[in-house]
C-alpha cells in the first residue's frame, strides 16, 4: 500500500500544477469577461456591452438614456458629460466642448479648422507650433488638445459601461467613419490609449452597421449574393456604402455568411449639424429682426444666444419632420426678450435646399467604386438620424430609384450593436458564430522610390518608380512585401496615397497631406559586406494594413540565398547513424549492407532498368549526385521613419496626456466622494432631528439624552454650513462616524423593540409545534420506535431550557426602564431557535429516511434485521458499543439540515458492496442465533 502511494503521489502534484495554471489562466482572463463597443457619433454616442449572461446590451447612462451627447464641460475644477454637460452649453459655452471628433488629424490650415471656427466662434483656438494642429484653449492654464478630449469621452464611456456591467473593463471595439485616413484614425487610437483603453479593434461604422444587419439575418444569407446598399446620414457626415452577402467556405469552420465592402461613397460635410446650423441663423434673424431699431446689439454676438438658438433648432428640426409647421420660442433668449417665431417645413427645405441637392452624390460615388448600377442593388436601407427628415428621404428614393426604401434597421444603434458583436467576437472570453468581413481600402497606398537606371553606355539617369501596395476597395487586413532589386547601399522610399482622382477639390484640401512616410534605410552596404559571397535576393520591406485600417511598416531585411553541399563528415556520420539504427533491427554492417541503405534513400531503383542490377556508386559519384541545398540568410535593416501626415504625440508628450486625463479623473472622483459624504452627514442630521420628536424614539430616551443629541446634531449642521465647504472628505465622514455612535444606542433599541413582536411569537411558535411532536414522538409503540430515549430526552431538554430562557429574559426586560440597554435581544432569540429547530429537523430527517420494521414472528424471535437499503442514520444506531461505554453516553451527532423531500429523492441511499449488512445489536440473552442474508 506504501508503494501504491508512493506512485500515485507524482500524479497528485500534476493534478494540483495544472490545476495552478488553469486557477491562472482563469485570473488572467478575469478582467476580459466583458468588453464594449463605442459608437462614436458627431453628436451623440452609443454604448453596448457583452458579458456572461447579458449578450449584446445598450447601455443605459445615469439619466437612463441609451444614447450619450459627445460633450464635454471643462472648468477649472470640475467637468461634466453627456447631458449635463449639454446643459451646461447655455450657461458657459465657452467651457462646452462639441463636435470635437472633426478637429482630429487635421493641421491649423486645414478647411475644417476654418469651418469649425465658423460654426462656434465661441472657442479659441491657440496653436501647436510642433505638430501644427490647433488645440482648445480654455483659460490661461487649462488646454487640451483634441485627442485629449476624446479620450476623456472614452473613459467616461467606460465609466458608463463598467457601472452597467457591474466590473472593471478594458477592451473596446470603437466606431469611426469610413472616410477617416490615417492620421485621423491614429488621433483615435492615441485618444484611447490616453483614456487608458485596450482598442480590440477600429470599425467603420458602416462596416459595424452592415455586420448587425447580416448578424440578425444569418439565416437568409446564402450562396447566391445579395448587394444591399446602407445610406447613412448623420449629424457630421453621410456616408453611403454597398455591402455583398453571401455563404461561403472557410477552412476553420466550413460554410459561413460573409459582408464584402464593395462600394463606399461619402460627403464630410452633409448632416443633420448643418441642417440646424442653417436653421439657427435663419432664427437668428427673425429675432433680430424683431428688435430692429431698439438699438439692441446682434443675437449672432452673445454665445449663451446663440447656444439656446442652436438648441432650438435641433428640436425644430425633429419636429418638422413630422409636421408641416412650428412654433419656435425661446423664453429669456437675450437681454430678459423672449422670443417667438413660426417655421414651415417648407421653409426649413428652401434654407437647406443645395444639402438636399448633394443627398444623392454619395450613392454615384458607392456606385462607381463597387462597379455596379442600382439594379444589382436589391435594397436600399436608411441610417443615422438625420435620414428621418421628409425631405432626405423623398430625393434619396428618387435617385435610387426604388418603390420603397428600408427601414427595419435600428437606426441609431446598429453600429454600436455590429461593433459589439466583434468585440466579442475578437475577444477570448466569449465565443461568437464566426462572421466572415471584408473591409475595403478607401485610400489607395503606394511606395515610391528614385533609383539610377543606364539607359546608354556610360549614360546614367534617375528613374523614379511608383508600386501599389494597397489597391482601392482592395480588401483588408492583409499584409505585404515589396522587395528592392538592384540597390546595395543606403536608400530611402516614401509611402504616399495613391490616385485620389474621386475626390473633389475641396475633398483633397480637407483630406490634409498625401504623402504619409519617408522610410531611411541604415545598413545596407554592410549587409552587403557581410555576405560577399552570396547572391542578393533583394530588400524586402514588410507592411500591414491591420483590421483598424492603420499602416504600419513591420520590418525591413536583406536576403541573401547560395548554394551550399552538404560537407563528407556530416553526411558519414548521418550514414553511421542509420546503421547502428538499422542493425539494431537485424541488419548487417558489412560494406554492401551500407551503399544499400544510402541506395534505398536516395531511391535509385527508379532510374534502372527492369531486371537490371545497379552497382552501388563510388563515395565521389554519390556526392555529384546528391542536389546541393540553397542557405538563406536575412539581415534587418535599420529603419528611420519620419512622418509626414500628421506627427505622432512624442511618447513624453503622450505620458503628459495621460497623466493629466488621470489627475482630472482622480479629481472628480474625490469631488464625488467628498459631495456624497456631505449628503450623507447633511441627510443623517435632518433625519435623526426628526425622528426625536417621534413616540417610539422618545419611549426609549430621557429628555436629557434626547436634549444631548439634539444639541450634537445642531453643532454639527452650523459646522457643516460655515466650515463645511471647506471641509475633507475625512473630515466630512469623521464628523458622520461621531454623531452615529452618539446615537447608536438609542436606534439600538428602537429596532430591538420592534423586532421582538416578530421573533418572540416565532420562537413561541416553534416551542408548542416541537411539545406537540416530542408528545407524538413518546406515544409511538415500542416496536415501531424510531427514535431512541437519548433522542428524546435530548430534545425535551432543549425545549425545557428554551422555555426556561424565555420565561426568565422577559421577566428581567420586564423590570428594565425602557431608557436602557435592554437584556432581550433579537440574536439571542434567533439562536435558540436554530439550535431548538437543529434537533427537531433531526429526528425528522431520521423519520424521513426510517422504513418500517417488520414485526417478529413470535414473541421468541429475534428482532429482525434492518432492510439491506437501511440509512446510515439507522445503522449507526444499532451499532454495539464498546465495552464500558452505555449507550446512553453515546454523543449526539448535529447533522446537516436538509429542507424538502427534493433532498431525499437525488441523494438515494448506497450500500457498501452488494449483500452488505448492517451490524445487528446484541440480542437478549438466549435468543441468539445466526440470520442468513436472505432471511426476513
Amino acid at each position: 500500500m506504501a508503494a501504491t502511494v508512493r506512485r500515485q503521489r507524482p500524479r497528485r502534484l500534476a493534478c494540483w500544477a495544472l490545476m495552478a495554471v488553469l486557477l491562472a489562466d482563469l485570473l488572467a482572463l478575469s478582467d476580459t469577461l466583458a468588453v464594449m463597443s463605442v459608437d462614436l457619433g458627431s453628436e451623440s454616442m452609443k454604448v453596448a456591452i457583452v458579458k456572461p449572461g447579458v449578450p449584446m446590451e445598450i447601455v443605459l447612462n445615469k439619466e437612463s438614456r441609451r444614447k450619450t451627447p459627445v460633450t464635454v464641460t471643462l472648468k477649472e475644477n470640475e467637468r461634466f458629460f453627456g447631458d449635463s454637460a449639454a446643459s451646461m452649453a447655455i450657461k458657459n459655452p465657452k467651457a462646452t466642448l462639441r463636435y470635437f471628433q472633426h478637429l482630429l488629424g487635421k493641421q491649423e490650415g486645414n478647411p475644417h479648422v476654418a469651418l469649425y471656427r465658423a460654426r462656434f466662434p465661441e472657442h479659441e483656438l491657440g496653436f501647436d507650433p510642433q505638430r501644427q494642429t490647433v488645440h482648445f484653449q480654455i483659460s490661461p492654464q487649462l488646454q487640451f488638445s483634441p485627442e485629449e478630449v476624446l479620450g476623456m469621452v472614452l473613459n467616461y464611456s467606460r465609466s458608463l459601461a463598467e457601472d452597467f456591467a457591474e466590473q472593471p473593463i478594458k477592451d473596446a471595439v470603437i466606431t469611426v467613419p469610413a472616410f477617416f485616413n490615417q492620421a485621423e484614425r491614429r488621433a483615435v487610437l492615441q485618444a484611447a490609449r490616453m483614456a487608458g483603453l485596450k482598442v480590440l479593434q477600429l470599425i467603420n461604422d458602416n462596416t459595424a452597421t452592415a455586420l448587425s444587419y447580416g448578424v440578425f439575418r444569418r439565416k437568409d444569407i446564402n450562396t447566391t449574393a445579395q448587394n444591399v446598399m446602407f445610406y447613412d446620414m448623420g449629424s457630421g457626415s453621410t456616408v453611403c456604402t454597398i455591402v455583398t452577402y453571401q455563404t461561403v467556405k472557410t477552412k476553420e469552420a466550413g460554410m459561413q455568411p460573409q459582408l464584402q465592402i464593395r462600394g463606399v461613397g461619402f460627403d464630410r460635410t452633409l448632416g443633420g449639424l448643418e441642417m440646424e446650423l442653417r436653421l439657427r441663423e435663419h432664427l437668428a434673424r427673425l429675432f433680430n429682426k424683431q428688435r430692429k431699431g431698439q438699438g439692441a446689439k446682434d443675437v449672432r454676438e452673445n454665445p449663451r444666444a446663440m447656444a439656446k438658438l442652436l438648441r432650438e433648432a435641433n428640436r425644430l428640426k425633429t419636429v418638422l419632420s413630422a409636421n408641416a409647421d412650428h412654433m419656435a420660442q425661446i423664453e429669456g433668449l437675450m437681454d430678459d426678450v423672449d422670443f417667438k417665431a413660426k417655421v414651415t417645413r417648407a421653409e426649413f427645405e428652401e434654407l437647406c435646399a443645395d444639402l438636399f441637392e448633394r443627398v444623392p452624390g454619395p450613392v454615384q460615388q458607392a456606385l462607381q467604386s463597387a462597379e455596379m448600377n442600382l439594379d444589382e442593388v436589391e435594397q436600399v436601407i436608411l441610417v443615422g438620424g438625420a435620414t428621418r427628415v421628409p425631405k432626405v428621404q423623398e430625393v434619396l428614393l428618387k435617385a435610387v430609384g426604388k418603390e420603397e426604401l428600408g427601414k427595419n434597421i435600428n437606426a441609431d444603434e446598429a453600429a454600436a450593436m455590429g461593433a459589439v458583436y466583434q468585440a466579442a467576437a475578437l475577444s477570448k472570453a466569449f465565443k461568437v458564430k464566426p462572421f466572415v468581413v471584408r473591409d475595403a481600402v478607401i485610400y489607395p497606398i503606394l511606395v515610391e522610390f528614385t533609383r539610377e537606371v543606364e539607359e546608354e553606355p556610360g549614360v546614367r539617369s534617375l528613374k523614379h518608380n511608383k508600386r501599389v501596395l494597397f489597391s482601392r476597395m482592395g480588401p483588408y487586413p492583409q499584409r505585404k512585401v515589396i522587395t528592392f532589386n538592384r540597390y546595395n547601399h543606403d536608400f530611402n522610399f516614401h509611402i504616399n496615397y495613391g490616385d485620389l482622382g474621386f475626390l473633389g477639390p475641396e475633398d483633397l484640401r480637407v483630406f490634409g497631406s498625401q504623402n504619409l512616410t519617408t522610410v531611411k534605410l541604415k545598413g545596407v552596404g554592410e549587409s552587403f559586406k557581410k555576405y560577399p559571397d552570396y547572391e542578393s535576393k533583394g530588400i524586402k520591406a514588410h507592411f500591414n494594413l491591420d483590421e483598424s485600417g492603420v499602416l504600419s511598416l513591420i520590418r525591413v531585411e536583406s536576403v541573401f540565398e547560395t548554394l551550399v553541399e552538404d560537407s563528407p563528415e556530416e553526411e558519414s556520420t548521418l550514414t553511421k547513424l542509420g546503421n547502428t539504427i538499422s542493425s539494431l533491427f537485424g541488419g548487417g554492417t558489412t560494406p554492401d549492407t551500407k551503399e544499400n541503405g544510402t541506395d534505398t534513400v536516395q531511391k535509385p531503383s527508379e532510374k534502372k532498368e527492369a531486371g537490371s542490377e545497379a552497382a552501388p556508386p563510388a563515395p565521389e559519384e554519390e556526392k555529384k549526385q546528391k542536389p546541393a541545398r540553397k542557405q538563406r540568410m536575412v539581415e534587418e535593416i535599420g529603419v528611420e521613419l519620419v512622418v509626414l501626415d500628421l506627427p505622432d504625440l512624442p511618447e513624453d508628450e503622450l505620458a503628459h496626456s495621460v497623466q493629466k486625463l488621470q489627475d482630472l479623473t482622480s479629481r472628480d472622483l474625490e469631488k464625488q466622494e467628498r459631495e456624497k459624504a456631505a449628503n450623507s452627514l447633511e441627510a443623517f442630521i435632518f433625519e435623526t432631528q426628526d425622528k426625536l420628536y417621534q413616540p417610539e424614539y422618545q419611549e426609549v430616551s430621557t429628555e436629557e439624552q434626547r436634549e444631548e443629541i439634539s444639541g450634537k446634531l445642531s453643532a454639527a449642521s452650523a459646522w457643516l454650513e460655515d466650515e463645511g465647504f471647506g471641509a475633507t472628505t475625512v473630515m466630512l465622514k469623521e464628523k458622520l462616524t461621531e454623531l452615529r455612535k452618539l446615537c447608536h444606542g438609542l436606534f439600538f433599541r428602537v429596532e430591538e423593540r420592534k423586532k421582538w413582536p416578530e421573533r418572540l411569537a416565532a420562537l413561541d411558535n416553534l416551542l408548542n409545534h416541537s411539545s406537540m411532536f416530542l408528545k407524538g414522538a413518546r406515544l409511538i409503540p415500542e416496536m415501531e420506535q424510531i427514535f431512541t430515549e437519548v433522542e428524546m430526552t435530548t430534545l425535551e431538554k432543549v425545549i425545557n431550557e428554551t422555555w426556561a430562557w424565555k420565561n426568565a429574559t422577559m421577566a428581567e426586560q420586564a423590570k428594565l426602564p425602557a431608557t436602557e440597554k435592554p437584556v432581550l435581544l433579537s440574536k439571542d432569540i434567533e439562536a435558540k431557535m436554530m439550535a431548538l429547530d437543529r434537533e427537531v429537523q433531526y429526528l425528522l430527517n431520521k423519520a424521513k429516511f426510517t422504513k418500517p420494521r417488520p414485526r417478529p414472528k413470535d414473541k421468541n424471535a429475534t428482532r429482525a434485521e434492518p432492510p439491506l437499503n437501511a440509512s446510515a442514520s439507522d445503522q449507526a444506531e444499532k451499532v454495539i458499543p464498546p465495552p464500558g461505554q452505555t449507550e446512553d453516553a453515546k454523543p449526539i451527532s448535529e447533522p446537516e439540515k436538509e429542507t424538502g423531500s427534493e433532498q431525499a429523492d437525488t441523494e438515494p441511499l448506497e450500500l457498501e458492496g452488494p449483500g452488505a449488512e448492517p451490524e445487528q445489536k446484541e440480542q437478549p440473552t438466549g435468543q441468539k442465533r445466526t440470520l442468513k442474508n436472505d432471511e426476513l
